[in-house]
């Protein structure tokens, strides 16, 4: 039995609810998806504005099916620092620009050849440990930036931490009607007024900042060998898309690789990094902190995340504004990211236990467990300037074992053919 109402995808909100919830979603992401521009050395207004504009496009690409909420990509680190280190941002905007068209292209190959291979590929034993780290390998970059991982705890750090973790997790469970769908929002006041009180928020950037202010477009320069670079990173984020979807699917309930179909979300993904490039931010992704957020409050309605784009967009213009939740301090992010993450994670294992994934059959057993070490080791692998490790990793070293057990399945080769036979 349910604990409280489930706002389904296509359902209306009333405009008194939709409000908090869409700034809920936008505080969730806005933490880790202003990280980026910050490596990158460009400010975040250009990537809020995106942010919106790439969500709002995904909404309409995959007609309204697939609640996601499109963010910075840190998938792109690596090979980009290398490519502005080496020639500068605008040739990186270029690679981004070609990982975008690609994944375009890829989504279109899907539509003509369908999607029935990822069942292949991917299925349940392998596609729930995968799923499941997703979240499990973020969660050193929670505790990071709680400021835990440190070699001395700040107790500043430590009492803002725990406010917005507790009333986080118990708002969860405890809060009722209205506030029980607005929990990390809740938190996230908490912890700030927590982190006022200890007095680890600095306003001066606020104060020095211009109350309207253009997004900083520019344009990017297609450079060959940087596009180079650049390009095989989409390996990663389509196995990072394809993982989010299924995850988002089962929260919802309904097969999103089906419909609205994996070729529009891939193709609403892709066609929104490439035009990030275009006008100068950073590539976008679906963000695993809104699908933690859905899961915790089971509000799934694409309205919502619609009205999280337009107030990311419309902090993109008004200068103190976004700066001002930028000094939301990483103990308060922290908080959040320890329960969001987390249930990811439990999502991950909730698709073995949905599946009913019987581990009396050896091709089970095996590809679970490989992933969840692969994935956890923090081993990696390194073809060309491209890292792959982590989730990534695990979901190809995945797919190549699924693979070839099908083949052997298929061959009567396998002993758990026999134990089908008998």
């Amino acid at each position: 039995m349910e604990k409280h109402h489930i706002i389904q995808v296509e359902e209306k909100v009333p405009f008194s609810l939709l409000v908090p919830l869409s700034i809920q979603h936008m505080f969730a992401m806005f933490g880790a998806s202003v990280l980026v521009p910050f490596v990158f050395g460009i400010n975040p207004a250009i990537v809020l504005f995106m942010n919106g504009v790439g969500t709002l496009l995904f909404i309409v690409l995959t007609k309204g099916k697939a609640p996601a909420y499109l963010g910075s990509s840190f998938a792109f680190l690596a090979p980009a620092g290398i490519v502005i280190e080496k020639y500068g941002y605008a040739d990186a905007l270029g690679g981004f620009v070609a990982v975008g068209l690609l994944g375009c292209v890829i989504a279109l190959i899907i539509y003509k050849f369908g999607s029935s291979w990822i069942h292949v590929v991917l299925p349940p034993a392998a596609m729930g440990p995968v799923v499941a780290l997703i979240g499990l390998e973020l969660s050193s970059t929670a505790a990071d930036n709680a400021g835990l991982l440190a070699e001395t705890i700040d107790p500043k750090n430590l009492t803002v931490f725990l406010v917005t973790l507790g009333t986080a997790v118990f708002g969860s469970i405890l809060f009722r009607g209205f506030l029980s769908v607005i929990p990390i929002l809740i938190a996230v006041v908490a912890g700030y007024l927590a982190a006022l009180f200890c007095g680890i928020v600095d306003f001066t950037e606020v104060a020095n900042a211009p109350f309207f202010a253009l997004p900083n477009f520019s344009a990017p320069r297609f450079n060959p060998e940087a596009m180079m670079i650049i390009l095989p990173v989409i390996l990663v984020i389509t196995s990072e898309h394809i993982g989010h979807q299924v995850v988002t699917g089962k929260i919802v309930g309904r097969d999103l690789l089906k419909d609205p179909g994996l070729h529009r979300s891939l193709l609403g993904d892709n066609l929104s990094t490439m035009l990030s490039g275009l006008i100068g931010s950073v590539p976008t992704t679906t963000y695993g902190e809104n699908i933690g957020v859905m899961a915790v409050t089971r509000v799934y309605s694409v309205r919502v995340i619609a009205g999280a784009a337009v107030l990311s967009i419309v902090c993109s213009f008004i200068g103190k504004l976004s700066t001002l939740i930028s000094t939301i301090p990483g103990p308060v992010i922290g908080g959040i990211s320890f329960l969001l993450y987390g249930m990811i994670g439990t999502s991950g294992l909730r698709i073995l236990v949905d599946s009913r994934v019987d581990y009396g059959y050896s091709r089970n057993l095996a590809l679970t467990s490989v992933i969840f070490v692969t994935g956890l080791s923090g081993i990696a692998v390194k073809i060309g300037n491209i890292q792959m490790t982590g989730m990534v990793l695990a979901c190809v070293v995945g797919m190549i074992l699924s693979l070839i057990f099908y083949l052997l399945d298929k061959a009567h080769l396998t002993n758990d053919w026999e134990n089908q036979e008998d």
